[in-house]
């Protein structure tokens, strides 16, 4: 018998360049009892496939197993519009809180100097004592001065 066809397709198959059907007639082919010597040596290479479909077979537990894994969904955890933003909300507080850090010490700094520019409504006078240095002075000149007599309309 000649065997030129299969010969052909095993060329053709070790270039990778046989197609499906092909391949499914030389496993056809090689699980035939009666093979010649020449080609003996890839029988086991397109039986292999048909011998192990029947002895690797994974039982039924296994599929049960693997269900119920699959069944187990741990909920989804649900993220608000707030948490997403919370890093931005945290990154604007610290910009905040360095701009008035920065903002208190410049002031600070300029209290001293004349050449601070006035804050609008704020009428800061800029020579002579404070308004509360000064109303305290007068409070103590009026309770220093003396009292004048004056008639009393109760008699003692």
């Amino acid at each position: 018998m000649d065997y030129k066809y299969i010969e052909q397709l095993l060329d053709r198959y070790w270039r990778c360049e046989t197609t499906l059907e092909e391949e499914q007639i030389l496993r056809a082919f090689f699980q035939q009892e009666e093979i010649p010597a020449q080609l003996k040596q890839y029988q086991p290479l397109f039986s292999y496939e048909a011998v192990e479909k029947q002895v690797d077979v994974l039982g039924d537990d296994f599929d049960k197993k693997v269900l119920d894994i699959i069944g187990e969904e741990q909920p989804a955890k649900v993220i608000t519009l707030r948490q997403r933003l919370m890093p931005l909300f945290r990154a604007a507080a610290i910009v905040a809180i360095f701009l008035t850090l920065g903002n208190a010490i410049q002031v600070s700094l300029n209290d001293d100097s004349n050449d601070a520019v006035p804050m609008a409504g704020i009428d800061k006078p800029t020579d002579g004592p404070s308004v509360a240095a000064a109303q305290t002075d007068t409070v103590k000149l009026e309770l220093q001065q003396p009292t004048t007599d004056v008639a009393s309309p109760i008699k003692q």
